[in-house]
């Protein structure tokens, strides 16, 4: 399966994650899109036949600067991906409250909109509690891997 990795993040630490996933996912018989510059024609020439969102959350709850062009993009033109697979792994930290994740649950608010299917919910990567949240990530990896196979 193609499986398309949307990445934001501020300082590093979802790119990591978003790194570790695409590894996971290869090891796992996939094949992986990652870029972190990468622009809607570019999404959309790779053709995803499911797709994972990995960000952290910056401000106010929003998403972080790399991804947004991106965000707005698939916002305005609405590919029809209907019942494709998708998940979201969210970054932030607990302490915000409210917007505790907000970038992640932007994404996964817009996989929604687009017809996504989310096959896992939402982790949300608390960096108040972990120190390697790449490594957190890999039993959530494992069932999402067992998710697209079906």
């Amino acid at each position: 399966m193609k499986v398309a990795i949307l990445c934001g993040s501020v300082y590093g630490t979802a790119e990591e994650v978003a790194r570790h996933a695409k590894q996971i996912l290869e090891a796992g018989g996939h094949e992986v899109w990652l870029n972190l510059r990468g622009g809607l024609d570019d999404l959309l020439a790779f053709d995803a036949d499911a797709f994972l969102a990995v960000t952290s959350t910056t401000g106010m709850g929003e998403l972080p600067d790399n991804v947004q062009p991106l965000y707005y993009a698939l916002r305005d033109t609405l590919p029809d991906w209907r019942g494709r697979p998708a998940a979201v792994i969210g970054l932030g930290d607990a302490s915000y409250g409210d917007t505790y994740c907000g970038g992640g649950m932007q994404m996964q608010e817009l996989f929604a909109e687009l017809g996504l299917q989310e096959v896992l919910p939402i982790l949300k990567l608390d960096a108040s509690e972990t120190v390697t949240p790449e490594t957190d990530a890999e039993p959530w990896l494992d069932r999402l891997i067992t998710a697209l196979i079906r």
